[in-house]
C-alpha cells in the first residue's frame, strides 16, 4: 500500500534569510539558493528565499511543522564557523547579536507565530559567522563563500533525518533557474511567488523554478555588477570628501570630516 506524501513527511519550511546586498549578509540567501538548484525535495517541503520580508513570513512559518533556517549570524567566533542551535533556542541566537533589521524582524516572527499557538516539532538554525558586512553591493568573502557545501551537506543530512527525501538534481548551467518538476517540493520567493524567469537545464528537462527574480541569481549579481570605481558603495560620493588636499587620508573616507570645502563649494557665501 502506497503511503501519500503528506502522511510520510511533515510539512517542512527550509528558509534561507538575509540581505544579499550587504556582503556576508546575504548567506542564507547565497546557500539556500545554492540548495534549490542541487536538490529536489518530497512535496510537503517548501525552500524558501525568505531575504529580508519579517513579520510576512509569519504564514509560512505557522503552516509549517518542522522549520530550518539558514542564516549569516554573528556568534562572536572566527569569521567562517558554522554554528548549529536547535529548537527552544533559537529566538534567542536570532537576537542576540542583530546585525541587521532583517534578524529582528525574524525573531518576531517566531514570537507572534508562538503566539498565535505554532508548536513546530522541530527547529533549527543553521548560522555562519560573518566577516564583513558594510559592504554596499559587495560578494560573499571567499572564507564564508567557502562554507556554502558544508551548510549545504549538513542541511541535508538533517533533512534527510526529518523525512524530506532530498535527491541530487540532474546537472544545472550555473546561475539558471526555471520551473520546477511537479512533485519535488514547493520552492518559491514570499515575494516573489514561483513563475520568474525560466531556465532550462542543459538537456532541456527538468526545469527548476527560481526562488527570486534572476537579477538577484548570483550568476546575474555578480556578473553585472559594477566595481567599486564606477558605484561607490561606501555612500553617495557628493557628500564624501575626496581630494582635498588631505595626504594620507583615505580616498572617500565617510568617517572623515569634510573640512571648509565639500564638491569645491565653500561652505560660506563670499562677501559682495
Amino acid at each position: 500500500m502506497k503511503t501519500d506524501d503528506h502522511e510520510a513527511t511533515p510539512s517542512i519550511l527550509v528558509l534561507g534569510i538575509g540581505n544579499v546586498l550587504w556582503a556576508d549578509e546575504g548567506f542564507g540567501v547565497r546557500a539556500v539558493e545554492a540548495l534549490h538548484q542541487r536538490y529536489t525535495f518530497a512535496e510537503a517541503v517548501t525552500v524558501m528565499d525568505g531575504g529580508t520580508q519579517g513579520l510576512y513570513l509569519l504564514p509560512y512559518v505557522q503552516s509549517c511543522e518542522c522549520l530550518l533556517v539558514i542564516d549569516a549570524i554573528d556568534y562572536g567566533l572566527a569569521p567562517g564557523s558554522v554554528h548549529v542551535v536547535r529548537d527552544d533556542a533559537v529566538p534567542s541566537f536570532m537576537g542576540a547579536k542583530k546585525m541587521s533589521l532583517h534578524q529582528t524582524g525574524f525573531q518576531e516572527v517566531l514570537a507572534a507565530a508562538q503566539l498565535l499557538g505554532w508548536q513546530p516539532q522541530k527547529v533549527m538554525l543553521v548560522g555562519v559567522q560573518p566577516s564583513v558586512l558594510d559592504d554596499y553591493g559587495g560578494s560573499l568573502r571567499p572564507e564564508i563563500a567557502a562554507r556554502i557545501d558544508e551548510v549545504i551537506r549538513l542541511v541535508v543530512d538533517e533533512l534527510a533525518s526529518w523525512g524530506a527525501r532530498p535527491e541530487l538534481r540532474s546537472q544545472q548551467s550555473p546561475g539558471h533557474g526555471s520551473q520546477h518538476s511537479p512533485g519535488h517540493g514547493s520552492q518559491h520567493s514570499p515575494e516573489h511567488g514561483s513563475q520568474h524567469g525560466p531556465g532550462h537545464s542543459p538537456d532541456h528537462q527538468a526545469p527548476i523554478a527560481e526562488l527570486a527574480p534572476s537579477a538577484l541569481a548570483l550568476h546575474h549579481y555578480e556578473n553585472l555588477r559594477p566595481s567599486p570605481l564606477d558605484a561607490c558603495r561606501v555612500g553617495d560620493p557628493r557628500f564624501l570628501a575626496r581630494d582635498l588636499g588631505h595626504p594620507g587620508e583615505a580616498h572617500g573616507d565617510p568617517s572623515r570630516e569634510a573640512g571648509s570645502e565639500r564638491d569645491g563649494v565653500a561652505d560660506s557665501v563670499p562677501e559682495e
